[in-house]
């Protein structure tokens, strides 16, 4: 039998695209990208968020089959990562008042986390905390274990996602029996992939522009503040140039080869017409105008999503990336609108990748989230090798796969890492322990119960007889004095 290999297999669900790949950690550190497969999603995914089950369910599986024909080996299960223009934050408290000369434990910290994660948002589920600072009486703290303190007050950013998109997605890999060995949050599998610890540490705030939105990550001091997902992208340019009477293809043609997120006027030639095919022409002012009037509406949409406190804590500026982030004078744009004068284009990871498909050595930023779920996952998802020569059906008749999260002890929430997401299994089994727990405690609750009846009917009967040997006795003297 051949030997089976090790590989780690990530997916993103695009609104442009669903790409699936393929890649080997070696022990340097690096990562050797192995296969690549993109299938186009826009008849099925809008803005991020899957809205037709059964053909996202069939990309897939397309996308799993083509990876295994280029490997020549089974997929056991994939990371996936969750992002979209659902996805978005909102900040909450939790005290908690402490008893006098109380010093604060780690059971203290975890009680408030489940508080926290308790909070009930109509509509919406918690996907992942971010834990902000802790209030120690007066003082501001990021561990707070081991103070003494009458009031511990717990500051966190719940990242939400709307229930129903969340169980769609759970859904088509369900249909397309796959197993999701772990879903990662998007944006931040990103942020460890492009961004340094400079930067997270002095404050930025990471802007990936896709096709159908815009994400806006800010960080400082290593932690997540605010994240936002918005409904405007590259693609937003393209629909706008269609309206000076071009098909979406020649549109999207005309924005790579002569889009300018910034022009001055100075430069701009009155007499300058752009070609749109061999016999049709734009004049380049209105071209211009379309272009930028979309871009600073996006570049002003993100500066509102910075929120005022950490806006002059920006000392590492502002990331762009993504495909849209390739746009002529994108970082000048954003320096005019934002007044944030230190702004870079992420075109790639910080990890070393090692690559021989050209996709990825072209370095445009377009497959750095992807690239930041493959260096996330840390479980083989290598099965069986698939022999060529073999059975035209090898493995069609085999079992599906058992979810991950089966085969482990379900985390609680305070365990899981940040930008993790609990699968649907994961939560499932998880529901199951507790209420298993709850029975039991139940019934050794009923048992107690039992006990303490029974003695209490002992007692009963025993005061009873003695009750009644009391009252006998009472009369038989009482008889006795009267006779006498």
């Amino acid at each position: 039998m051949a030997e089976i290999k090790e590989f780690i297999i990530a997916i993103e669900l695009g609104s442009s695209k669903v790409t699936g790949i393929a890649g080997q950690k070696k022990p340097d550190g690096s990562i050797s990208v192995l296969a690549m497969v993109s299938e186009d999603s826009a008849a099925f995914i809008r803005k991020g968020v899957v809205y037709n089950i059964d053909k996202t369910a069939q990309c897939l599986t397309s996308i799993v089959k083509k990876l295994e024909g280029q490997l020549k080996t089974r997929i056991t299960r994939v990371f996936v990562g969750v992002g979209g223009q659902s996805i978005r934050s909102v900040r909450n408290t939790v005290s908690k008042d402490l008893p006098e000369d109380g010093i604060i434990t780690q059971e203290m910290v975890v009680e408030l986390m489940d508080a926290n994660r308790a909070m009930d948002y109509p509509d919406q589920k918690i996907l992942d905390v971010a834990e902000q600072e802790y209030r120690v009486d007066s003082q501001l703290q990021m561990d707070p274990v081991g103070i003494r303190a009458a009031h511990l007050e717990g500051n966190f950013l719940n990242i939400l996602d709307r229930k129903a998109f969340f169980q769609n997605l759970n859904k088509c890999f369900e249909s397309a029996q796959i197993n999701v060995a772990e879903m990662f949050l998007a944006p931040l599998a990103l942020a460890n992939a492009v961004l340094t610890e400079a930067e997270k540490r002095s404050g930025c705030a990471l802007v990936d522009i896709g096709a159908d939105t815009t994400t806006v990550s800010v960080f400082w001091k290593n932690v997540l503040r605010h994240l936002a997902v918005i409904p405007l992208g590259s693609n937003n340019v393209t629909k706008d140039i269609t309206s000076l009477q071009m098909e979406d293809s020649e549109a999207e043609q005309m924005k790579l080869k002569y889009a300018s997120a910034y022009t001055d006027n100075g430069d701009i030639d009155p007499t300058l017409k752009y070609s749109i095919s061999a016999d049709r022409q734009v004049e380049s002012r209105q071209f211009i105008e379309l272009v930028e009037g979309r871009m600073e509406e996006i570049i002003e949409n993100v500066r509102y999503q910075i929120p005022p406190e950490y806006y002059d804590k920006l000392l590492g500026g502002i990331i762009l990336t993504g495909g849209g982030a390739n746009m002529k004078n994108i970082e000048h744009a954003f320096t005019m609108y934002t007044h944030i004068e230190k702004v870079r284009v992420a075109k790639f990871v910080t990890m070393t990748i090692n690559s021989s498909i050209e996709a990825i050595k072209v370095h445009n930023g377009m497959y750095n989230t992807l690239l930041g779920l493959l260096a996330k996952g840390d479980m083989n998802c290598a099965g069986n090798f698939i022999d060529p020569n073999g059975d035209l059906f090898d493995g069609q008749n085999a079992p599906a796969p058992q979810p991950t999260g089966l085969d482990r002890r379900p985390r609680q929430p305070h365990e899981v890492e940040s930008g993790v997401i609990r699968s649907s299994q994961e939560e499932a089994l998880a529901e199951k322990e507790r209420l298993k727990k709850e029975e039991e405690e139940e019934r050794a609750a009923q048992l107690e119960r039992d006990k303490l009846e029974e003695e209490e009917r002992r007692k009963r009967k025993e005061n009873s007889a003695l009750n009644k040997f009391g009252k006998k006795l009472n009369r038989f003297f009482q008889k006795l004095t009267e006779d006498e």
